[in-house]
C-alpha cells in the first residue's frame, strides 16, 4: 500500500474524525539503553574495561522482559489485513502492484493493498482504518497463527478513519481481543509499542514514545487509489504523537502502552519521502471506544456538525487583523452554506484572492463557558461533549465586542 503525506490542514466542519493514508503504518525506534561502559587502570596504569554497572544492566534486562511480555500478550490481538479490487480492464499490473501480463482480467479479483487490524470481540469483529478498506471486493484477515479467513464489511466511518470488518469461520482460539486503555490519560514522554504488517511484514513490533498529545488530523482522505477522492474532509480531535516509525501496512494496527493496553490506532504520518520521519499520528482509543460500538450495531457513526473551517489566531494574524495583542480564539474562515452556523449568523473572514484574510469575521473564544484558544480545542471540545441536534453557547468576538451566539448542531456528512 503506498503511503500519502497528510498534512493537517483548516478542516471544512469542526467536529469529531479522522483521516489516514490507506496503508500508512506506525513503527517506533526502540529508545537506546544507556551506555553501561566504565574503565579501570589497572596497577600497571593499563586500562581495562570495567564490569557493568549491576543495576543499569538489571534495568536493561527489565525493560526487555516488558517488551517481549508485551508482544507475546499483544500479537495474537493483531491481523494482517489483504485487500483484493476488481480488475475494471486490461490490466498492466498484478497483485499487489506487481508487473500483469497485459492480459484482459476484467472482473478478476487482485490482491492490491495491505494494512492491519486488531480483534475486537469474540464474535470476530476485527477493526482498521477505513482507507485500508476502501473500495474492496474481497477481504482476508490473517491471524498472528498464520490462519486466513474471509472477511465481511460491517460499517466504516470516513470522518474519523475507522472501519469494522467481520470474520467468518475462524475459531475462537484465534478470536483475541485487544485490552482498551484509556487515551485521555496518555502522557508525552510515556514509552509505547506499536505492532502492525509495514511492508507486509507482519507481526512486526516497534517502540517509541508519546511525542505530543491533542493534535488534529484531516479525515476524510483514502489512500486507496479505488475510493472516492471528493469525500468531505474534517479534523480529527485528540491524536497521539509519536516518534514510531510509521510506515505502509501499519495503518490500522495497534499502538499500546506499557501494560498493552490500546491508547491509539496508527493512521497517519509526516513524511516528504512516505515512509517513516519520525512524526506518526494515532488516532486515540477514546474515539475507538465512542465509534466501534455505533458501526458495529449501525453500520455508521454520526457525529456533532458545527459547519465552519477555522483557524488559530496566531500573532501573525493579530497583527494583519489589527487585532488586540495577545488576542487568542479560532478566527472563522469560512461558513458552510445551509450548515448550523449560518444558520446561527456567524460570520466568515473576508479573505483575498490567495485565501489570506484582510479582515476579521467572528473569532470564538469559548464554548459553553469554556476558553477556546485554539481550533484543536474547539474541534475536541465538540467531539468529547455533543451530539447532533444539541445546543451549545458560543462566545464571540466580533467588530471588537464580545457576543454569545446560541447554534444547535447538525449531523457531519459523510458523503
Amino acid at each position: 500500500m503506498k503511503s500519502t503525506k497528510l498534512l493537517p490542514i483548516i478542516v471544512v466542519a469542526v467536529s469529531v474524525l479522522l483521516n489516514a493514508c490507506s496503508g500508512t503504518g506506525l513503527s517506533l525506534a526502540a529508545p537506546a539503553p544507556a551506555a553501561i561502559s566504565n574503565s579501570t587502570t589497572q596497577s600497571n596504569g593499563a586500562s581495562a574495561p570495567a564490569a557493568a554497572n549491576p543495576q543499569t544492566a538489571a534495568d536493561i534486562a527489565s525493560l526487555q522482559s516488558a517488551y517481549e511480555a508485551i508482544y507475546q500478550a499483544v500479537n495474537p490481538s493483531v491481523v494482517t489485513i489483504e485487500i483484493g479490487s476488481r480488475i475494471s480492464g486490461t490490466s498492466g499490473q498484478g497483485p499487489l502492484g506487481r508487473p500483469g501480463n497485459g492480459q484482459n482480467n476484467q472482473g478478476q479479483v487482485v490482491p492490491v493493498a495491505e494494512g492491519s487490524g486488531f480483534v475486537w470481540d469474540a464474535a470476530g469483529h476485527i477493526v482498521t482504518n477505513n482507507h485500508v478498506v476502501t473500495g474492496a471486493a474481497r477481504i482476508t484477515v490473517t491471524f498472528s497463527d498464520g490462519s486466513s479467513y474471509g472477511a465481511t464489511l460491517v460499517g466504516t466511518d470516513p470522518n474519523t478513519d475507522l472501519a469494522v470488518i467481520q470474520v467468518t469461520g475462524a475459531p475462537a482460539s484465534v478470536l483475541k481481543p485487544i485490552t482498551m486503555g484509556d487515551s485521555t490519560q496518555v502522557k508525552v514522554g510515556e514509552m509505547v509499542v506499536a505492532i502492525g504488517n509495514p511492508f507486509g511484514l507482519a507481526n512486526t513490533m516497534t517502540t517509541g514514545i508519546v511525542s505530543a498529545i491533542a493534535r488534529s488530523i484531516q479525515a476524510g482522505i483514502t489512500g486507496n487509489q479505488n475510493g472516492p477522492t471528493n469525500a468531505p474532509s474534517f479534523s480529527i480531535p485528540d491524536v497521539i504523537q509519536t516518534d514510531a516509525a510509521i510506515n505502509p501496512g501499519n495503518s490500522g494496527g495497534v499502538l499500546v502502552d506499557m501494560s498493552g493496553a490500546l491508547i491509539g490506532v496508527p493512521s497517519q504520518i509526516e513524511s516528504q519521502s512516505g515512509s517513516n520521519s519520525g512524526v506518526g499520528f494515532a488516532i486515540p482509543s477514546a474515539i475507538v471506544n465512542k465509534v466501534v460500538p455505533q458501526l458495529i450495531s449501525k453500520g455508521v457513526a454520526v457525529h456533532s456538525f458545527l459547519g465552519i473551517s477555522g483557524t488559530s489566531v496566531t500573532p501573525d494574524i493579530v497583527s494583519v487583523l489589527n487585532l488586540k495583542t495577545g488576542q487568542q480564539g479560532v478566527l472563522v474562515a469560512s461558513v458552510v452554506a445551509g450548515g448550523p452556523a449560518e444558520k446561527a449568523g456567524l460570520k466568515a473572514a473576508k479573505v483575498d484572492t490567495s485565501g489570506a484574510p484582510t479582515a476579521a469575521g467572528d473569532i470564538i473564544t469559548g464554548i459553553d463557558g469554556k476558553t477556546i484558544t485554539t481550533f484543536e480545542d474547539l474541534v475536541s471540545y465538540l467531539s468529547d461533549n455533543t451530539q447532533p441536534g444539541q445546543s451549545v453557547t458560543l462566545n464571540v468576538l466580533r467588530d471588537g465586542k464580545d457576543s454569545q451566539v446560541q447554534v444547535t448542531l447538525g449531523t457531519q456528512p459523510t458523503h
